[in-house]
């Protein structure tokens, strides 16, 4: 039989785990990654100079995070890896590549998006100040540079992202001033029931954030963030909220790192013609699929958290099920008791992901309570107050009629952290639900490429 040509992006949990159950079937799988190195953002591994144990790198995922590594390394010599390149364009069955400047593109009967996650975030007056980081961000310097964004930083908005980041910053020694969670306790205690379909990441969870207690770091619940206070030339210097009681506070700080759980990476899956539908529990737009990975494009099959929001745990197993699919559907023999545990195990998963949904509540209120002059779109300088012109006054209630009326999404992040809360205040400026407003086509190059690339390409 003759083996098709399978393309896998992303060498996080679930790409790592697509590629293993693809050698496995004696098939050689491409993977494609744009970091320097395999394990994703959340195992993201250190440079190979440095040496710091698994234990202070990945606190208590340090077991899933060495076994993914070791789970690659030991393939390496069954697929073509290339990493620290782009995947910027999906057109007729074929994927287009750029790396170190070098144009280039690989035909595919099987392709498996594992594109990971970025920050979510909500904008705030004076997030655009120096010293202003995702909770990503923050991440990525104390795991690649061994350092922090700033001598004390405050921690802001919602999510288990929020308390991991802070407990690791903690555990490196870092001054934590604050973190401030716009989830109220009552919120989180609604969501209960859902949250022990997984009671081993609930307790992990409740273990980081009296970790943070512990150590003396104040833990805020249901603060309404109000501004970033800073100016052009020192950069941020506190951050003012308000408290659940009602009254304004603000803390001293030189960095602040914020985010509002995660959003699924899903412009490769809309540049291959995916289907998508609204996500109400999210408030999001996601790439329809089967239970198996299976999207609406014959051959493409999408995993991992580009998908759902699932933890890298759920991802690992969204990896091993697209590629069982993809295997079913090129005429291979799969064990069916292999689907079915990976199924069941996803039915919990999915149960977890709208308890966390529930607890820690994308803050879509703070949109429509955006002063004027606060920015939106960082990449184009758009203010909340140009973009609810361009509604109100020229009648742009869909969002890719508000973005060719007001540039907004159209810089260099192409709309990754000013899309959601840009939709939101469209919805509220408009007075229509949310889904109606649509969402950002994604438009190839998915990140900035020079014009000789491009060239190249063509």
């Amino acid at each position: 039989m003759a083996q098709p040509r399978v393309v896998i992006v992303g060498a996080g949990p679930a790409g790592v785990r697509c590629a293993e159950q693809f050698v496995k079937a004696g098939l050689r799988p491409t993977v494609i990654d744009e970091g320097r190195r395999d394990g994703g953002q959340i195992y993201r591994r250190q440079p190979e100079n440095f040496k710091r144990p698994y234990s202070a790198l990945y606190g208590t995922e340090a077991g899933r995070a060495e076994s993914l590594h070791r789970s690659f390394d030991a393939m390496r010599g069954a697929i073509d890896y290339l990493p620290e390149t782009l995947a910027w364009n999906i057109s007729e069955g074929r994927i287009h590549l750029v790396s170190n400047g070098h144009a280039s593109s690989l035909a595919y009967e099987i392709l498996v998006l594992c594109t990971g996650a970025t920050d979510r975030l909500m904008p705030l007056k004076g997030w655009h100040f120096a010293g202003t980081y995702s909770l990503g961000a923050a991440q990525v310097a104390l795991k690649s540079q061994a350092c922090s964004v700033g001598r004390e930083v405050v921690f802001l908005g919602s999510g288990p992202l929020l308390y991991l980041v802070a407990s690791q910053y903690v555990k490196a020694g870092a001054k934590v001033a604050a973190v401030l969670d716009t989830s109220s306790f009552r919120q989180r205690l609604s969501a209960m029931p859902k949250l022990l379909a997984r009671p081993s990441l609930l307790k992990k969870g409740m273990l980081l954030i009296a970790a943070i207690k512990r150590a003396g770091v104040p833990v805020l619940n249901g603060v309404t963030p109000l501004e970033i206070i800073g100016d052009a030339d020192s950069g941020v210097q506190a951050v003012s909220y308000r408290q659940a009681g009602g009254e304004t506070a603000s803390i001293s700080c030189d960095a602040v790192a914020m985010g509002y759980h995660l959003r699924a990476e899903t412009q490769l899956a809309d540049l291959a013609r995916c289907e998508f539908a609204f996500d109400h529990a999210s408030r999001q737009w996601l790439p329809k699929t089967g239970e198996d990975g299976r999207s609406s494009v014959p051959g493409v099959y999408l995993a991992g958290d580009g998908v759902r929001i699932l933890g890298a745990d759920g991802a690992e197993n969204a990896g091993r099920l697209a590629a069982l699919a993809a295997l079913v559907d090129c005429g291979h023999t799969v064990a069916q008791p292999e689907f079915a545990a990976l199924r069941k195990q996803q039915l919990a998963m999915e149960r977890f992901r709208q308890g966390l949904l529930q607890a820690f509540p994308w803050p879509a209120q703070q949109a429509a309570s955006l002063p004027d002059e606060a920015i939106v779109c960082r990449c184009e300088c758009i203010t909340a107050g140009e973009l609810r012109h361009v509604v109100c006054d020229m009648g742009a209630v869909e969002a890719n009629r508000a973005k060719a009326f007001s540039r907004v999404g159209m810089g260099r992040c192409q709309g990754r952290y000013c899309g959601h809360a840009g939709a939101e205040v469209i919805a509220a400026a408009a007075g229509v639900p949310i889904a109606e407003v649509g969402r950002l086509r994604a438009q190839a190059p998915v990140k900035p490429l020079t014009f000789n690339v491009i060239e190249d390409a063509s």
